[in-house]
């Protein structure tokens, strides 16, 4: 096998790639700004109360999370200490297995989603949705989705370790005591 240099970016490739990271970075800082500047919340999150709002029981376990996170594991823990002490989520160790970790949005936290919502989709809409067609918009979904690296593949690879202690962790939540004995056999 031999080394090759990676092959240079053509024009269009060139194009593309400065398109993607100008105007993310464009819509981002927008977002962020208003978020901050109407709600107090910043854009991380805003996104993960928003993960937390749609997950069952409106928890995940960390590893969980950090997948659909845009930040480092020190970051998500430092935004979860701060959610936290907001009020905004608990933590909840597994009674079967203190390893497992869970961030769980509380009230106070669903209530600060849902009021900080209408600005992020007037944001949303306003500073990416309303410049594209809706063939535009099926294009950019259907080249970027692969590339988003957040699937059940990935959600089952970044648990994988955790797998047979989170069944443990839901069977003893659930008082599944028989359930739990089987699995383990």
């Amino acid at each position: 096998m031999t080394d090759q240099a990676p092959r240079p970016l053509d024009e269009r490739e060139m194009s593309a790639w400065h398109a993607l990271i100008r105007s993310h970075n464009r819509v981002m800082r927008r977002l962020e700004g208003e978020l901050e500047a109407e709600q107090g919340l910043s854009l991380p999150a805003y996104e993960v109360l928003a993960h937390l709002s749609e997950a069952p029981d409106r928890r995940l376990r960390m590893s969980e999370l950090a997948v659909h996170a845009v930040l480092s594991p020190s970051g998500l823990t430092r935004l979860v200490d701060k959610l936290v002490r907001d009020g905004l989520l608990v933590r909840n160790r597994c009674d079967a297995d203190a390893r497992v970790v869970y961030a769980v949005l509380t009230p106070e936290g669903l209530q600060r989603l849902e009021s900080a919502y209408p600005v992020h989709l007037r944001g949303v809409r306003e500073h990416f949705l309303d410049h594209l067609s809706g063939q535009q918009c099926e294009a950019i979904a259907d080249a970027l989705g692969g590339l988003s690296g957040v699937g059940p593949a990935d959600c089952a690879a970044a648990a994988e370790v955790e797998d047979l202690t989170a069944a443990e962790c839901d069977a003893a939540e659930a008082g599944l005591d028989t359930a739990l004995a089987d699995h383990r056999a």
